[in-house]
């Protein structure tokens, strides 16, 4: 590029395709879309059912190493990569995540990748977009709003009003929510009781949303959440306060899965939205389902690092909906590695071979442990402007003793052409047939050992510590019929350990959990580790303070 543009710049030069031309690409057609405006639709469930008799394609998952402050860009990677297959004449589609509002005025930014490898209405998709989130919101405070309603009109369940497990969510972040006293102002307000907000991609129905194939599944699950308990320790269920159908319908259209594209035009499905640092990570099942139904190739992404995105899409999603990985794309930067071998943020545009040697520790913790799953894994380098040649040399370099191909790949500035050798040998992992695809532990394998090979096996932590109380509450979990479900890990994205400053990949050190939930809806176990929050709050310079509408009416500041 001869100049500097922003990708709000680059996004609205794009004219962009008519959405059912978009649709067509998949076979869809145009009246099994549901429109909003020319360039964004949901796909409707005839065009779905349409599907189900074809062949799957091809499932590619893109991760990354730990994030820094550096960036590593797995959106902008997964974007570039499904330009670059459709490039060499593979039909590839991306599924992603949407972006939470909390991050966009918070600091960590957008979902809608970036540079030339952005998907558009890239402003719709990083602020309201279809309204999914206000839905998943919605049937979320509706359950609040029914528990303590039946509270205060007799309690005919005897729910102990101090055993409320089920936590109220928004989606912004507020961290004056995370504690709260409810029902004050009098007895025509119901009982006081201690209570607090999660951020909605933390919320169980959101992690419903996403886990779920079709409508019936959502309802019963959404049922299946446990919401309270009985001083006898008696658990109640969304279904006992007769929530879950009310939920259902203000989740039925949301579930439908979004359709947009990419600036080269290409199919982008977009659906559904949980963090990997407090919850699961992984855009909707139903959305990449009928991606590999339509699409020869499906790009997807796991949140955050390989430790937490990945191995929740491997353990939690590809373990719920039957999926088979065919090959990993493992994100890096040099920048980011650099970081990762002690470079401080201003020195990372300068060459340092021996900082980013030493950094590498920190891929080649992921590599490891990524080839525990038996998902053949190629290196991507998300090339920056600053990077030198014997830069690359030394990721090359390092990476033979795994064996590994590593593609350099300028996707952000050039969009698919720049990720034309990525793609080449993508396709060649694809379609080697070298995927042995597996998950980290059995179904049997009792929950506080799931947490401890967890912890010792890809954290390399030495133990895992946890007080009485929540050794009891997950005996509770285990001996009521819950010990078969996989464990959900929250913890810090900034290390393999519970404390951020850890950087590059440590060793001998501890995991301390500070409690656990049970998502009995979702079927996993939430196990919050070290001081991460599952409402987090905002920056002292949030990036609100610069987003506003110019005398056009345009966005500004956004990114």
């Amino acid at each position: 590029m001869s100049e500097y543009k922003s990708d709000i710049e680059i996004a609205r030069e794009a004219t962009g395709e008519h959405i059912n031309d978009i649709g067509a690409k998949l076979n869809i057609r145009q009246e099994d879309l549901v429109l909003f405006g020319h360039d964004k639709a949901k796909i409707s469930w005839q065009a779905i059912e349409a599907a189900q008799g074809n062949e799957d394609g091809k499932l590619i998952l893109v991760t990354a190493v730990t994030p820094t402050p550096a960036g590593e860009g797995k959106t902008t990677t997964s974007v570039g990569l499904t330009d670059g297959l459709n490039k060499i004449g593979k039909q590839a589609t991306v599924c992603l995540r949407e972006p939470s509002l909390g991050p966009c005025f918070g600091m960590k930014g957008g979902a809608a990748g970036g540079g030339y490898a952005q998907v558009i209405p890239m402003e719709d998709i990083n602020l309201h977009f279809t309204g999914d989130f206000h839905a998943i919101t919605s049937a979320h405070s509706l359950l609040s709003a029914m528990i303590d309603n039946h509270i205060y009109w007799g309690n005919s369940l005897n729910i102990d009003s101090r055993k409320v497990a089920f936590r109220r969510v928004v989606d912004m972040n507020d961290r004056s929510l995370r504690s709260i006293t409810s029902s004050l102002g009098g007895s025509t307000n119901g009982y006081p009781r201690e209570d607090g907000f999660d951020i909605t991609v933390a919320s169980e129905v959101m992690a419903i949303f996403c886990l779920s194939e079709n409508l019936a599944e959502l309802e019963e699950r959404l049922g299946n959440i446990i919401v309270a308990y009985t001083r006898e320790m008696v658990p109640v269920r969304a279904k006992q306060v007769n929530a879950h159908h009310a939920m259902t319908v203000l989740l039925k259209d949301a579930f439908r899965p979004n359709i947009v594209q990419t600036l080269e035009g290409n199919p982008a499905i977009i659906h559904g939205g949980p963090f990997a640092n407090i919850a699961h990570g992984c855009n909707s099942v139903i959305a990449t389902k009928t991606a590999l139904k339509m699409s020869e190739y499906t790009v997807t992404e796991a949140g955050f690092g390989a430790d937490l995105g990945a191995e929740k899409f491997f353990n939690i999603k590809c373990r719920k909906a039957g999926l088979a990985p065919d090959a990993v794309v493992l994100v890096a930067t040099i920048r980011a590695l650099k970081h990762q071998g002690g470079i401080a943020k201003d020195q990372l545009n300068v060459e340092n071979t021996e900082a980013l040697l030493k950094g590498c520790v920190n891929l080649g913790r992921h590599i490891r442990n990524l080839s525990q799953f038996g998902v053949p894994i190629v290196v991507a380098i998300n090339n920056f402007v600053t990077d030198t040649e014997a830069e690359f040399e030394v990721i090359r370099e390092y990476c033979k003793q795994f064996h590994i191909d590593v593609s350099v790949s300028s996707h952000w500035e050039h969009g698919g052409d720049g990720a034309i050798d990525l793609a080449e040998k993508v396709v060649a992992l694809a379609e080697s047939g070298a995927s042995q695809f597996k998950t980290l532990y059995d179904d049997e394998m009792p929950l506080f050992e799931k947490v401890e090979t967890i912890a010792k096996t890809l954290y390399h932590a030495d133990e895992v510590l946890a007080d009485k109380v929540v050794r009891d509450k997950l005996a509770w979990f285990q001996n009521n019929g819950f010990g078969h479900l996989p464990v959900c890990i929250a913890k810090t994205q900034y290390s393999f350990s519970t404390d951020p400053q850890l950087l590059g990949a440590p060793t001998g050190h501890s995991m301390s959990i500070r409690e656990v939930r049970l998502s009995a809806g979702a079927e996993f176990v939430v196990v919050v580790c070290g001081a991460i929050m599952t409402m987090p709050g905002l920056p002292r310079s949030p990036a609100a303070d610069k987003i506003h509408l110019d005398e056009e009416g345009l966005v500004q500041g956004l990114f």
